[in-house]
Parts: structure tokens; sequence; C-alpha cells
């Protein structure tokens, strides 16, 4: 397993400025960061690359499409082809950053809605979307990790069994799953049933607390979490998604009107901490009547407030 920190915390464009906060999160413990790619060229996500080589820092990549115009799902083919198109250069970013997934709702766009739900048609039209983007993915070895976004942020895929549904039916290897604890808090009935049930698709985890602060302070139910996680077998990425007040344009997309920590560093350090200890705690011998199941949960929150 690899812990890591996506940086939308503090940009969405990440720079040689960003060094000295780079070279804290890998002090903290973290294997590596996940760098937003909304801006920029390939030259500049290699440098960054050589950058976190430097440092010590593994990566992945996220992105997400706000742009109408970019629309994937969109009924007009020039619509889609350009959603296309800039999946393709966020997939040669991701390769030039030495990346090998990019995550994030890239199935269509960001804020937008029909005022109903899902048609047919805008799933087939999604299909031939992603095999597109699925194809130039394999070329450039990086797979895409497709997110699924509550209902007030998205209407497409709400749901791991939708989305993963879906992803059958794209029928392309580089086309996966992320899993998103904060997402699955809000939609899922059994949020981790919706982990283990879709675990074939699933290549990447958001670990992100149900008020997107500080993971382990709020009412996720982390004991059931990492214990489906670990059970699963699942090694890879659990990466900290959390968000704040200092970008206007993503704390308006993300609706965050209030500060959810006194400061940046409680979320990575305590958040770090408590990804290793939830781990530790869910080894090859818990149980889940040995930690008192959801009651741990419970008490590890209270006593964060106290």
């Amino acid at each position: 397993m690899k812990v890591g920190m996506c940086m939308f915390l503090w940009t969405t464009h990440v720079t040689s400025r960003h060094q000295a906060l780079l070279k804290d999160i890998k002090a903290t413990g973290f294997d590596g960061v996940e760098i937003p790619i909304f801006e920029g060229d390939e030259k500049h996500y290699a440098q960054l690359g050589e950058t976190l080589d430097r440092i010590g820092l593994e990566r992945t990549a996220v992105s997400a499409m706000g742009d109408p115009g970019m629309n994937l799902i969109s009924p007009d083919a020039a619509t889609r082809r350009a959603g296309i198109d800039y999946m393709k250069w966020a997939i040669d970013c991701t390769a030039a950053l030495g990346a090998d997934r990019l995550s994030g709702p890239l199935h269509s766009t960001l804020g937008l809605f029909s005022g109903s739900g899902p048609t047919a048609a805008e799933r087939k039209r999604s299909i031939s979307s992603q095999r597109a983007i699925g194809d130039h993915a394999g070329k450039r070895n990086v797979t895409i990790g497709l997110e699924a976004l509550n209902r007030f942020e998205c209407y497409f895929v709400n749901t791991m069994d939708d989305l993963c549904a879906h992803i059958d039916e794209i029928d392309r290897p580089h086309v996966k799953a992320m899993y998103d604890t904060f997402h699955a808090n809000i939609e899922e009935t059994d949020p981790t049933g919706a982990f283990t049930r879709n675990l074939r698709n699933i290549v990447h985890v958001h670990i992100s607390e149900n008020d997107r602060g500080v993971p382990g302070r709020g009412n996720i139910p982390w004991t059931e979490t990492f214990a489906a996680i670990r059970g699963s077998g699942y090694d890879g990425w659990l990466t900290i998604e959390a968000f704040g007040r200092a970008l206007k344009d993503l704390a308006a997309a993300t609706k965050v009107w209030r500060d959810f920590s006194e400061s940046p560093e409680a979320v990575y350090r305590e958040g770090y901490r408590h990804i290793r200890n939830r781990w530790e705690q869910t080894g090859p011998t818990f149980s889940r009547q040995s930690l008192g199941g959801a009651s741990a949960d419970r008490q590890e929150n209270s006593d964060a407030h106290r």
C-alpha cells in the first residue's frame, strides 16, 4: 500500500514554488503526491517529474473537465471531440510526469446538469468517447480511474455499481475506476460493499472525510472502510483528498464555503497518521469485534474533538 497526498489542497498547478511543501510532505512519510493537470505542457510535467524524483516522491495525476464545450457525453460530435482531445493532452502530460494513472470525474462535465438522469443515448456516447480515450491511454501506459461523484456535482454516474457496470461496457483495460470515501458516504447505502463488489475495476482510492477536512475527524466509518480495503487484497494508492478556500474557483466547484481544519499541515500530517494507524490496525489478524466495530470509529472521532 502507498500513501499519497493530493495537491488540490493548495493548487491546481504545481510548480517549483511548491518544492518546500513537497519536501515536507515527503518528510511526513508520504510515498507520493497526486498532481493536478489542468494547464501547462509535457515539458513542464517532465521537469516536475524530475523534481519529484530528486525529492523521492512517486506520483499519480488528477484532472476534471468543467467546460461544457468539452462534454464527453454531449450530443454534439465536435464537443465530444474537444473532450477527447483534452483527455489525450492530459494523458500525455501524465506520462511525461512519470505517473501511470490519471483519475477524476473524467466522464462528463463537472457541475453540468440536464435536469434528468443519464439517458441510454448519453451512455452510448460515453462508451464511444471512453474507448477512444482508453486506446490512447494504453499507448502511453496510463490507466484512467473514472470517479463516481455525488448527485450534487454530477448526474451521469453517482454510485460505484453504476460506474463499474459502465466501465464493463466500455471494455478497455486502461479505463477503470476510482473509489472515493467522500462520495461513497453520500450516495452508497453500503459504502464498503460498494468497494468490495466493484474491486475488479478499482485502481485508485481517495481517502476523504465527510466534510472534506482532516481524515479521521469526521463520520466516515473508517474501521469498516479500512477493513474492506485491506481485506480485499487491494494494495495500491490511498491518497488523501481535502479542500480549502485558498483557490476560489476550486472552492466554488467543490462547494467549500468554510475552513475545515486549522491548517493544511493538520490535514496531511494527521491524515497520514490516520491512514498508517488504521492500516496497521486492520492487519491480517484484524476482526471487527476486536476493535469494537463501528464504535471504534465513533470513539476516535469523539476523541479527536476533545
